[in-house]
């Protein structure tokens, strides 16, 4: 009898059931006033002194197994049916979805497209991998011109000389050999350029550059365009412009803003002058009007580009340009409040 009753044990920590109704013949078979515990039970009495005891541990490790394989089978067989039917049901609350934020590029960049879009600019796009032409001669820089040793390139391949752009310029090249003036653009992008990384610069970085081509257009026309930028952008209204050299632009300057002395960080990125270096500009070369066969004796332009980073940091206070590119969720979450 002792024997039966350990292999009625292996047989209840065996069973499985895949349905209520399996578990309640189950139940019924081993616990049901019928059932094989109150038979066994029933016996008892017919034992022998000496076993009695042992007996009686062994159906009420039965009886303990039996009961607690029907309660886990129970609850097993009711959370599979709730998870069956919550997938059904169309009218149960969505799981919670974490939203998102715009990278702090892609937020300047339109805040810049926006101000420019406002006095006529639209925008116009081109391939990151250029040719020579569109990068570099249609722009004057004819080969070997030592200008080009300003700007460190990513060749993919030599005659043909095909690159990673080193500037939107490029963009621009294209749309004056399909546009005719007036013309009035802007071209954002990514650019490269072969450059040690540090927390001011890197290979990869983003430019805006603005073109605008007409007759009569003055230097005059491009500093007050200038400075409507900066104080849409920046709220600062005052502006100078230092003279510099660009090959695709004649004359060219430099474009600082004064972004003033009032906290401890101002005289650290101004280096105590107040003025801020923000982007290059000046009035288009006529060889790049030849180049693109726009007449310079008809028509004149100016051109003006900043890099994007540049001025995130600017707006954010962000120490390290680095930070844009390590995809760091802690950094990108602190721009989900703007748009």
């Amino acid at each position: 009898m002792l024997d039966k009753v350990k292999e009625l044990i292996g047989e209840v920590n065996d069973f499985k059931a895949t349905t209520k109704e399996e578990l309640e013949a189950f139940r019924i078979k081993y616990m049901g006033k019928k059932g094989i515990l109150n038979d066994l039970f029933a016996e008892f009495k017919n034992v022998a002194n000496d076993q009695k005891k042992e007996f009686g541990q062994a159906l009420n490790t039965f009886k303990n197994a039996t009961e607690g394989k029907v309660n886990e089978l129970r609850a097993s067989l009711e959370e599979s049916n709730l998870n069956a039917s919550s997938l059904n049901d169309l009218t149960r609350p969505a799981e919670p979805i974490s939203l998102g934020s715009r990278h702090p590029i892609s937020i300047v960049k339109n805040q810049i497209i926006d101000v420019f879009s406002r006095i006529g600019f639209t925008v116009s796009e081109g391939p990151e991998i250029e040719d020579d032409w569109h990068n570099f001669t249609a722009l004057n820089l004819p080969e070997y011109h030592p200008a080009r040793d300003m700007q460190d390139t990513f060749f993919i391949e030599q005659n043909p000389d095909i690159l990673l752009r080193t500037h939107t310029s490029s963009v621009q090249t294209r749309y004056m050999e399909n546009n005719e003036p007036p013309i009035r653009t802007l071209s954002p992008g990514r650019v490269f350029r072969n450059e040690d990384i540090s927390a001011r610069a890197h290979c990869i970085f983003h430019q805006v550059e603005g073109l605008y081509i007409d007759t009569d257009v003055s230097f005059a026309d491009l500093k007050q365009t200038l400075l409507y930028f900066t104080q849409e952008m920046f709220g600062k209204s005052k502006i100078r412009l230092r003279p510099s050299y660009f090959p695709f632009t004649e004359p060219s300057a430099e474009v600082d803003i004064y972004w003033g002395l009032e906290t401890e960080t101002d005289y650290k990125i101004t280096k105590g002058t107040g003025w801020l270096e923000i982007m290059g500009c000046g009035m288009v070369d006529p060889n790049v009007l030849k180049n693109a066969n726009i007449d310079p004796t008809k028509y004149s332009g100016y051109a003006f580009g900043m890099g994007i980073e540049r001025i995130a940091m600017l707006l954010y206070q962000i120490p390290d340009i680095r930070m844009f590119y390590e995809n760091d969720v802690r950094f990108l979450e602190q721009f989900k409040s703007i748009n």
